[in-house]
């Protein structure tokens, strides 16, 4: 039997540490280790105990979480967990941790009840297993945009553990006429909008959550938002526009990248896709169905994955015609939207 991951707990608060211990406690595959109130306790129980994973608050004295985040993933990097307000607020700080290095996030639990926490054990198990001390670093953002002549294709990206840092990293390199872009990314209902007002204030495209019936419009950029519904394309008229649609789970998510790829793959064969850093297999049974209706289509590589699942999935089916560390894959995509990359497509499936 593989041996427990190993967790400390990190919050100011007595009565959170308690809901987060009995919470993973109910997990054989986990063990806690220790608790610290704040990060100068922190510190030295890392020192001590090498945790495999660590839960980690925001608002805490002495240090804030960011703060302590920031150091500990240049000083000593560590899978982490944040355990998060499900506010605003807390959606935007937790939303910098996920840059500054954090693997996930889990909302904290408004009442008394552990049971509230729902996928935190899930994801501690995932956070044990990402590419945190060995994963490629994240080169600088380009001075400059890459090349792109505005055509007729759209761009569909998909991600999940990992995928704001990806996300914003592709991002970066798009002009401000860049092709119109459809994301699925994993993430809880309060988050998506502002990580949609996160993407907006630092690219130059204009980033929004996607309302049902919005263009596609070449310079835009909409966000699947989190929660009650998938995001898919489709025809309308002579262009293409969102859809949002209530239904069931697909492949464990809502939305679902496996439910964005394929409608991508119904509406056009114009089209490019990408399927970033997560776990699981969302997405790349989607993926191939672009690719089989004309779509371009790239997968992130391992080494510059958090979490090489669902980029492994899609290669394993085929789904993959080219894998490129991250810093390439924005600009890859942009050179197979441009117009001057244009070659015979057939009719979308």
């Amino acid at each position: 039997m593989a041996n427990p991951v190993t967790v400390l707990i990190v919050d100011d608060s007595a009565t959170m540490r308690a809901l987060i211990a009995q919470q993973l406690r109910a997990d054989p595959g986990i063990q806690v280790v220790g608790e610290a109130a704040d990060p100068l306790e922190a510190r030295e129980a890392i020192k001590a105990l090498n945790p495999d994973v660590i839960t980690l608050d925001i608002e805490m004295p002495n240090m804030n979480g960011l703060d302590f985040l920031e150091r500990l993933m240049r000083l000593r990097p560590t899978p982490v967990v944040m355990v998060s307000t499900l506010t605003q607020r807390g959606a935007e700080a937790t939303l910098e941790a996920l840059e500054l290095g954090a693997v996930d996030c889990v909302g904290k639990p408004v009442g008394a009840s552990a049971g509230e926490f729902g996928s935190l054990c899930e994801k501690v198990h995932v956070a044990a297993r990402a590419r945190v001390r060995d994963r490629a670093p994240r080169e600088a953002a380009p001075t400059s945009h890459a090349p792109y002549t505005p055509g007729d294709r759209i761009i569909a990206i998909g991600a999940s553990t990992g995928g704001v840092e990806a996300i914003l990293t592709v991002l970066s390199q798009f002009p401000a006429n860049c092709p119109p872009t459809v994301i699925t990314q994993h993430m809880p209902a309060t988050f998506t909008t502002s990580f949609a007002a996160r993407m907006d204030r630092s690219c130059a495209p204009h980033v929004t959550e996607a309302r049902p019936g919005a263009p596609l419009e070449v310079g835009h950029i909409y966000l699947a938002p989190g929660g009650p519904a998938h995001l898919r394309v489709a025809a309308r008229g002579n262009g293409l526009v969102c859809a949002l649609d209530e239904s069931d789970l697909v492949s464990g998510h809502r939305p679902s990248v496996d439910v964005l790829f394929s409608s991508v793959a119904r509406a056009t064969s114009q089209a490019v896709g990408v399927i970033l850093t997560g776990m699981g297999r969302d997405g790349a049974e989607g993926l191939l169905r672009m690719r089989e209706a004309g779509a371009t289509t790239i997968g992130q590589d391992e080494a510059s994955c958090i979490v090489y699942g669902m980029p492994r999935a899609a290669q394993e089916i085929g789904a993959v015609q080219r894998q490129l560390p991250l810093n390439q894959i924005g600009g890859a995509l942009l050179r197979a939207a441009s117009a001057s990359s244009a070659s015979p497509r057939k009719g979308a499936a």
